[in-house]
């Protein structure tokens, strides 16, 4: 008789779900018993809900990932904003100058840079992905120790109790600045295209979204972030009209709004015997490239991969070695991306003018740079 295997994934966001239902359509699948196990209710989604407030960039290539497993069609037929173009500029410059940074689609022979979708909307999607699979789903409920299976994946965020409960230790670099998220109308349209602006306390980021608002990120400092959830819509709107440039004209809030604290965290080690951390219960980073939710696809791509190809070649998918395959793929990337994060927050933290010639200059040369700028947006964008 074929041995079975018993995989607990707890967390049910974005990354678990993914993982989930890449299991749950393997070739092994019929090996495995699957059970995803999350501590809130069942998300629920319909079009005729307001755009909520959680959204994520999400890359060409996770796109193609989350098709792969019949999740993508659901988010095409409710709601998405695909995003051509992006601009990226510094404080003392100008959107339109030569050292902006300016990206489109049409420059690098995709259709489009990605699309900006609501968490709950992918979320819902994954759930009707999972319709015609055996896993198990358990929301509203929470562990309290390990759950005895042959492997459990701590999906479960920044603040993991699988981790906690596994004795695995984080390395954890706060940024010293919370964002401030919400949604807004601009005067003038977004053109689908995605805005970040760098200022001395962090990056204000203007996302496009489809019925013609903007999602905001912006991740300043922590008493400037409070002043602002605690002002009325018209000085918020005053306030990140200024912050903006004016690039699209006059803004007004037009959603609910929200602030978090931000940080850089690392788990010590993403595998034990019986134990894998993916997504940001293995490492978080800071949001100004939206890179966060494709890092943990991606986490959950390899993993649901090594334990397919384990299973087939006739090994236990929760043995360390085995385990240490998902870890060494990923761990180069992940922390390629944590660095190259933190590095550039910092860069453009600083309000230090030599700092700032030599920011533009930089921004001037990657413009320039052919291949190299190419190479960059294509491993951002998840495509070969």
């Amino acid at each position: 008789m074929k041995r079975r295997f018993e995989i607990v994934i707890v967390g049910g966001g974005v990354t678990g779900l993914t993982l989930a239902t890449l299991l749950g359509k393997c070739d092994h699948a019929d090996a495995l018993d699957i059970t995803l196990i999350e501590a809130a209710p069942r998300p629920s989604f319909s079009v005729k809900d307001p755009v909520a407030l959680r959204v994520s960039a999400i890359a060409s290539g996770s796109a193609d990932v989350l098709s792969s497993v019949g999740a993508w069609p659901h988010v095409v037929a409710a709601r998405l904003s695909a995003y051509e173009s992006m601009r990226v500029w510094d404080e003392n410059d100008s959107p339109e100058s030569g050292s902006a940074l300016r990206f489109d689609a049409a420059d690098f022979a995709v259709p489009q840079l990605g699309f900006i979708v609501e968490n709950v909307l992918l979320q819902y999607a994954l759930l009707m992905a999972l319709d015609d699979t055996n896993v198990v789903l358990r929301f509203d409920s929470t562990i309290e120790a390990l759950p005895g299976a042959d492997l459990v994946v701590g999906a479960d965020g920044v603040r993991s109790r699988v981790r906690e409960l596994a004795g695995i230790s984080i390395q954890r670099r706060p940024y010293e600045q919370t964002a401030f998220v919400t949604h807004l109308t601009p005067e003038n349209g977004h053109n689908q295209t995605a805005w970040q602006r760098f200022l001395r306390d962090g990056p204000l980021g203007m996302l496009p979204l489809a019925d013609g608002r903007i999602s905001v990120v912006w991740s300043t400092g922590p008493e400037q972030a409070q002043a602002a959830l605690a002002a009325s819509d018209a000085e918020i709107g005053r306030l990140l009209t200024e912050a903006s440039d004016f690039v699209l004209g006059e803004l007004k809030v037009a959603g609910p709004k929200a602030a978090f604290p931000l940080c850089a965290q690392t788990a010590d080690e993403t595998v034990r015997a019986g134990v894998a951390l993916i997504g940001d219960a293995a490492h978080a980073i800071h949001p100004l490239a939206g890179q966060g939710a494709n890092l943990g696809l991606q986490d959950a791509v390899e993993l649901a991969q090594v334990i397919d190809q384990a299973i087939g070649r006739g090994l236990h998918p929760g043995d360390r070695p085995v385990l240490r395959r998902y870890e060494r793929a990923r761990k180069g990337a992940n922390l390629t991306m944590l660095h190259l994060m933190t590095g550039l927050n910092r860069l453009f933290a600083t309000d230090s003018k030599l700092a700032g010639e030599i920011r533009m200059a930089g921004m001037r040369l990657f413009n320039r740079s052919g291949p190299i700028r190419e190479r960059a947006v294509k491993v951002a964008l998840g495509v070969n």
